[in-house]
């Protein structure tokens, strides 16, 4: 009973990985770019208005 080896835990998963993963993973981080952009385009703009409206 003490000379048997212990027992096996498998270290890969055991499911396969999902092929799209990086693809989802590229068309999240691109979502997130263009909203950053739209929203410091926003900003910038807000920043003028309200430049142009303080200087009459």
């Amino acid at each position: 009973m003490l000379n048997r080896p212990p027992p096996y835990f498998p270290q890969n998963q055991l499911s396969p990985p999902d092929e799209k993963r990086y693809r989802k993973f590229k068309l999240i981080i691109a979502g997130l770019a263009i909203g950053g952009l739209l929203v410091l385009t926003g900003l910038i703009y807000l920043i003028y208005l309200l430049v142009g409206w303080i200087s009459g």
